[in-house]
């Protein structure tokens, strides 16, 4: 009877499947936990239950007097759930043998870096903030790690997959290192556990990056946004990922395109894994609503100057094209973003084409004043406002006045009142058509300086626009897109 007691408790500290089950069918003994654990390492085990028990021992004394040490840990452990378990007869019941086991710790090898397996992502672009350069995105990706600990062998638990909740077993978190906001939610309340320690989970990842978009070609800004995806190491310790497939999806949203999402490290190292999104800007849109209304604004501007000079409706359409474009630069302003090393360069082609356009209407003004007026002046933005009527009334007062001292001094006679009025009938005419003269003259001299300017103004302004276009298409910009690694 010794003997048979003494095998009996040779058997349970070996802990064999096998031998567990014979040893119970035939000496009516329960099959203890160890067939649980059967494929860890003791050490790895040991370390694992220790982590475990110091977790028990700051939550209060009552969990820190269930055991002395590893090795009780495992006896006390087998002897504890043995009766549990050999009445576990389906899954559920298995599993919270195994949620029992309280593992809320990371599986602790003896590297100290664990692995987390990523076979399957999904990337999505949701929107991209032109204003504060500001890239959403939404990540879901398919998560995969051992933790031999929650192993069991299939020839006492027949069973080879178990399902188990989120909350009651450790899992990975991942974050996005150069994220503003970041949030990562599991797709599911549950996860699956195969009988090798396998751990199979889905969660989702929604997060506001920073991304120091190129705008310079603003509206045909194209550029790449690193997505820096990590898991939690700390010297040396922790977790690591293996990226696979990675699929982008639906990669149109608002103005922004996203071309091509693909996988790629940073100076060859494990710990910084990042996903490059190639974006572009569809340019119908804003070419539409900004760039072509400036080109159609400065040709309005300069087919204006088909309008006479004279009138003043050459003058005040010319400040209508000034406040419209300058409501444009409004609009501008509020859609871009501010100062940078890249910032858009429309919003210079916008200031130049404002200041073309004020330009346009000053020199319009004061021609219209030469033509006019027929004022010296005039050049020098002065003129001095003198029509002929006003001139011809102050030269018959004058000689009215002449005609009444020479009246009060010389009684003439009928013919010579009738000379008089003939002189000063032939005086006007001369006057009047002095005038005349003076103000072709100056009419002919301001169309032909608004000619001379007209011709300027559309070489120069098709050159520049011409050569506007090229910059905004061809030029590149560099950014450094990785200034949060240090």
């Amino acid at each position: 009877m010794f003997e048979q007691a003494a095998q009996v408790t040779q058997s349970l500290r070996q802990c064999p499947a096998e031998g567990a089950k014979n040893l119970q069918q035939e000496h009516e003994f329960p099959t203890d936990s160890c067939s649980l654990t059967s494929t860890q390492s003791p050490r790895t085990r040991t370390r694992r239950l220790q982590g475990n028990q110091v977790g028990k021992r700051s939550a209060g004394p009552a969990a820190g007097s269930q055991t002395s040490g590893g090795n009780d840990q495992d006896q006390s452990e087998c002897q504890g759930c043995g009766r549990a378990e050999s009445v576990c007869k389906t899954r559920r019941c298995l599993a919270q043998m195994l949620i029992d086991k309280e593992y809320f710790s990371q599986p602790q090898s003896e590297g100290c870096l664990h692995l987390i397996q990523v076979p399957f992502m999904e990337y999505q672009t949701l929107s991209v903030d032109t204003k504060n350069l500001r890239l959403i995105s939404r990540l879901q990706a398919s998560l995969v790690w051992t933790d031999e600990e929650l192993a069991w062998d299939t020839s006492v638990y027949p069973f080879e997959e178990v399902i188990l909740p989120v909350s009651k077993i450790w899992t990975p978190e991942l974050h996005v290192t150069n994220g503003i906001v970041t949030t990562m939610k599991h797709s599911s309340r549950d996860l699956l556990l195969s009988s090798n320690g396998t751990v199979k989970h889905n969660v989702i990842i929604n997060a506001e990056i920073a991304c120091a978009v190129n705008m310079f070609n603003y509206p045909f800004a194209a550029d790449s946004c690193p997505v820096a995806i990590q898991a939690w190491t700390a010297e040396g310790c922790g977790t690591y990922l293996q990226l696979g497939q990675l699929k982008n999806v639906n990669g149109s949203q608002g103005d922004w395109k996203t071309e091509n999402a693909f996988y790629d490290t940073r100076l060859n190292r494990d710990d910084r894994n990042f996903i490059m999104v190639q974006l572009r800007i569809k340019y119908l849109n804003p070419f539409i609503t900004l760039f072509l209304p400036s080109i159609l604004i400065v040709l309005a501007d300069v087919i204006s100057f088909a309008l006479p000079l004279g009138g003043g409706e050459r003058n005040c359409f010319k400040v209508t094209l000034v406040l419209s474009f300058t409501m444009f630069l409004v609009i501008l302003n509020n859609e871009l973003p501010g100062d940078g090393h890249c910032s858009p360069i429309i919003r210079t082609h916008f200031c130049i084409c404002l200041v073309f356009l004020v330009f346009s209407m000053l020199v319009s003004m004061v021609l219209t004043g030469i033509a006019a007026e027929g004022c010296r002046e005039a050049l020098s933005l002065s003129c001095t406002k003198c029509s002929a009527p006003k001139c011809t009334a102050n030269e018959e007062e004058k000689a009215d006045e002449e005609a009444k001292a020479d009246i009060s001094v010389v009684p003439l006679d009928a013919s010579e009142e009738h000379t008089r009025m003939l002189r000063k009938v032939v005086n006007f005419l001369e006057v009047l058509g002095a005038q005349q003269l003076k103000r072709e003259r100056y009419q002919k001299i301001a169309k032909r300086i608004d000619e001379i300017f007209f011709w300027f103004y559309f070489i120069f302004g098709s050159i520049y626009f011409f050569a506007m276009t090229y910059v905004m298409v061809n030029y590149t910009c560099q950014v450094n897109h990785f200034d949060f690694w240090y």
